[in-house]
């Protein structure tokens, strides 16, 4: 299992153990975590997961795919940090992964 700490807009904070092989947004969803709305199911064809990777967790979750920043010039706010949390997935090495959710989602 991976804590995850997801950080809302209002500063709320919300930590959750995931399973490896899960994505970061279906622990959030799985777990009631406001605002990852997730209204795609994790396909990578929205924008309502988004989140700001942490900066210190930035290089281990790795640079988003063509998809995945197709789909985050949708994105409200992104900046070089975002990321749609369907397509982080879960990973023993993750564990203590910091990631924060805009107030708006696309």
């Amino acid at each position: 299992m991976a804590k995850i700490t997801y950080v809302a807009f209002d500063g709320a904070k919300y930590e959750i153990e995931a399973q490896p092989g899960m994505s970061v947004m279906e622990a959030a969803v799985k777990n009631g975590v406001p605002g990852i709305e997730a209204e795609c199911g994790g396909a990578c064809s929205c924008a309502t997961c988004h989140v700001y990777v942490d900066e210190a967790w930035a290089e281990k979750t790795g640079e988003p795919q063509a998809m995945e920043e197709d789909m985050l010039d949708f994105a409200q706010d992104a900046n070089e940090t975002s990321r749609l949390s369907c397509q982080i997935i879960v990973r023993d090495d993750l564990d203590g992964l910091v990631v924060k959710i805009p107030e708006f989602q696309a």
